[in-house]
């Protein structure tokens, strides 16, 4: 999930606070200060409006009490002022009130604790070097040389002529009596015995003159504000989950509440659902990959986070050839930026469209969408989109029958599947495999992408295309077990090089080819072995590369960390396969792993044994919240319940596979077709108790067919050379 020219991560946050809504994040010391000089700051539009907000009384710093975390946008900062000249303790108690969207509003209150009242002067000084989100994260950023801040009645006017980017500091309510001066806000106060005294600071962007509206005025109650309501509707509309797990009660909710935080809404069409962004802090912003896996993982949660991504992607798909932006007809972007055009970001607010599986991972989710029976008429009328990225596979990626990656230019990512670090791919020895490059779980997406075009055909009556795409699948499927498959190791191969050699490291890449169905039944066994190795699987999740390989590091980034959204994929296609064991293992382990984590996924952790320090290791630049690590518990909770609706074909399968001890889930409202299903699962033997099931859709409580899919009948089972039954 790297940007298009840095394949890495600046350095470490340390112990900040991040808070996030929509395309809008702050990152802030626990004290509620923005301290100079790292990637703290308040950020818009991948622009930061702020680098510089901090609080002194009397010219000293306030001392943090505590954090009280509320919504995914706010955060009450609690701290105390340095007791007056002769007094041992200090009267005055610091509440800074924050709240982040679109810019930022802090409610500072001081609250006097004593008989007398207290005289003090306030100051927030404040810093906007209003630097693109790509100089921060490859830490180059300086202020742009023609930042002016011109003080006014009322607060501060920031703004940069070069980069058409600025923001405006506004105290209210009006008539505050306050000093400005650049960079400086001062208030003489006085708090009464007893009392308290009140400000809020306002912090709305400036693009190209155009002053953005606060989305939390001060005019109204902030529960009111746009931010609070959204999240207030998808709360109230998504599936209520109750359970006797308190680590997946814990998880669960913490995954709502972090994917309603990261959700984009585009003001260009109001009227759409939303789509996702991929995390906080360095992609808050609609990304190709991340956003097509997190939109398919949280399907049982929601599924109009499909139908917004989908349509914001079909709307972004490539149209022409742009060696640049890696641009071609029928592709799908990479990742959506809106930094600055002054040759800092490398998008200067363009689509990069550097991503070998975004295009059929696109396909994929449709078919996915088509599957669950909601939106109907929009699947439809995404079906050319679908038909384009085809095109574009055929005519712009293929060469022997596979799909390969190599990028256009030195400023596009040198890997593009989903580990796109520098090094990110290599040989058993630690040798970096060069491009171009076929990756085996890419072959497994585009498997799974003409299979879901070839249902669209069976459905639609359209033998010759099912046909067609059915061939397509089956000579892909018959191909990889062919060359990708080493028979000595007894694994996949992590892809293919430029020379037609396989990539030997023993990565977690091919768990993502069960789930999708690529791999062949003999094979997979061995796979699962390899999986759960004690090699690949720490006991908290399955290691991106063997501890055996000679790459790997635990704390790298690709090279032997533990990526939560890869482990929850590896248990789905080790469940789809009949390894039941093997998948509740890994469920097992990664909801441990977040309740270590207070109860939030991060992006990734350090792939340490757990008999080595009995608990998951952080690693220290991961994002958090990240929007496929929330999206992980929920896909592992389908993947134990084995949950796959088929509306079309009239089925639901619900064959649940709790693993011991687990205890009973309840699940009430959740979107299947045009109802409103509830399920209930006793853990003492599993057995599914079902309402609300649309007309026609039967409940299956026996194993779908593994190879084929849930249906065991039409394109899915000729792909595999079965007969119908």
């Amino acid at each position: 999930m790297n940007a298009w020219t840095f394949e890495g991560q600046p350095g470490a946050l340390g112990d900040t606070v991040t808070l996030v809504e929509g395309g809008s994040f702050c990152v802030c010391q626990c004290g509620g200060d923005i301290v100079p000089g790292g990637a703290q700051g308040v950020y818009h539009a991948d622009t930061r409006l702020l680098s510089r907000w901090m609080l002194r009384v009397d010219d000293h710093p306030v001392e943090p009490l505590q954090v009280i975390m509320g919504e995914p946008y706010h955060a009450t900062f609690l701290g105390k002022a340095r007791p007056r000249p002769g007094w041992a303790e200090s009267t005055l108690l610091v509440v800074r009130d924050r709240y982040v969207g679109g810019g930022l509003r802090e409610d500072l209150t001081l609250r006097n604790m004593s008989e007398e009242a207290a005289g003090c002067v306030v100051c927030v000084q404040a810093g906007a070097d209003l630097a693109d989100l790509f100089e921060v994260k490859s830490e180059r950023s300086w202020p742009a040389e023609d930042v002016e801040m011109n003080p006014g009645e009322r607060g501060i006017e920031v703004y940069s002529p070069s980069r058409a980017r600025g923001a405006r500091i506004a105290v209210e309510p009006a008539g505050t009596p306050v000093v400005t001066a650049p960079g400086l806000l001062t208030f003489d106060v006085v708090v009464p015995a007893r009392g308290e005294w009140r400000v809020t600071v306002l912090v709305t962007p400036v693009h190209e003159g155009e002053e953005s509206s606060a989305r939390f005025p001060v005019a109204h109650p902030t529960h009111h504000a746009e931010p609070a309501r959204r999240l207030a509707e998808w709360t109230a509309s998504t599936p209520v989950l109750e359970s006797t797990n308190a680590a997946l009660v814990e998880a669960l909710a913490r995954s709502r509440e972090d994917l309603g935080s990261l959700r984009l809404f585009d003001r260009d069409h109001p009227d759409e659902p939303p789509a996702i962004a991929a995390g906080a802090p360095w992609f808050m912003t609609l990304f190709g990959r991340d956003s097509l896996l997190t939109s398919w993982m949280a399907l049982p949660l929601d599924q109009t986070l499909a139908l917004g991504t989908l349509r914001r992607l079909a709307r972004l798909q490539g149209a022409k050839v742009d060696a640049l932006s890696e641009e071609e007809p029928g592709k799908i972007m990479h990742e959506l930026r809106f930094g600055v055009q002054d040759g800092s970001s490398p998008y200067g607010g363009r689509a990069y469209y550097g991503s070998v599986d975004a295009t059929p991972l696109f396909v994929m989710l449709l078919g996915e969408v088509r599957r669950w029976g909601v939106h109907r008429e929009a699947v439809e009328e995404l079906l050319p989109h679908a038909d384009a990225a085809l095109a574009w596979i055929e005519e712009y990626a293929s060469r022997d029958g596979f799909v390969w990656y190599q990028r256009k230019t030195d400023r596009g990512l040198v890997n593009q599947g989903w580990k796109d670090s520098f090094d990110g791919v290599n040989f058993a020895d630690g040798t970096i495999a060069r491009p171009p490059i076929a990756l085996a779980e890419v072959q497994g997406y585009v498997y799974a992408a003409y299979l879901a075009r070839a249902h669209f055909a069976c459905q639609q009556g359209d033998e010759a295309a099912e046909r067609r795409y059915v061939q397509r699948a089956r000579a892909i499927r018959e191909a990889f077990n062919e060359r990708f498959w080493l028979p000595g190791p007894g694994y996949y191969a992590m892809g293919l090089d430029g020379r037609g050699r396989p990539i030997d490291g023993l990565g977690s890449n091919m768990g993502h080819c069960l789930w999708a169905g690529i791999a062949d039944e003999d094979k997979a066994r061995q796979v699962a072995r390899h999986l759960l190795s004690p090699e690949m699987f720490t006991g908290f999740g399955v290691r991106t590369l063997a501890s055996s390989m000679g790459a790997y590091n635990p704390m790298s980034y690709h090279n032997g960390s533990v990526w939560p959204h890869d482990s929850a994929i590896i248990a789905a296609g080790l469940m789809r396969y009949g390894h039941v064991e093997e998948a509740q293992r890994i469920a097992v382990g990664l909801l441990e792993a977040a309740h270590a984590f207070g109860g939030r996924l991060p992006e990734l952790f350090c792939g340490f044994g757990k008999e080595e320090y009995g608990r998951p290791v952080p690693y220290p630049t991961s994002c958090s919240p990240q929007a496929w690590a929330a999206a992980a518990p929920i896909q592992l909770l389908r993947t134990l319940l084995r949950l796959d609706p088929w509306v079309p074909y009239g089925k639901l399968w619900l064959v649940p596979a709790l693993p011991e001890g687990f205890g009973e889930v309840t699940i009430k409202g959740m979107p299947v077709g045009d109802s409103r299903v509830g399920i209930r699962v006793r853990g003492e033997d599993g057995t599914p108790l079902v309402s609300g099931l649309p007309d026609g859709v039967e409940l299956v409580t026996e194993p779908r067919c593994p190879i084929s899919g849930a249906c065991r009948s039409g394109p899915a089972r000729r792909a595999h050379g079965l007969p119908a039954l």
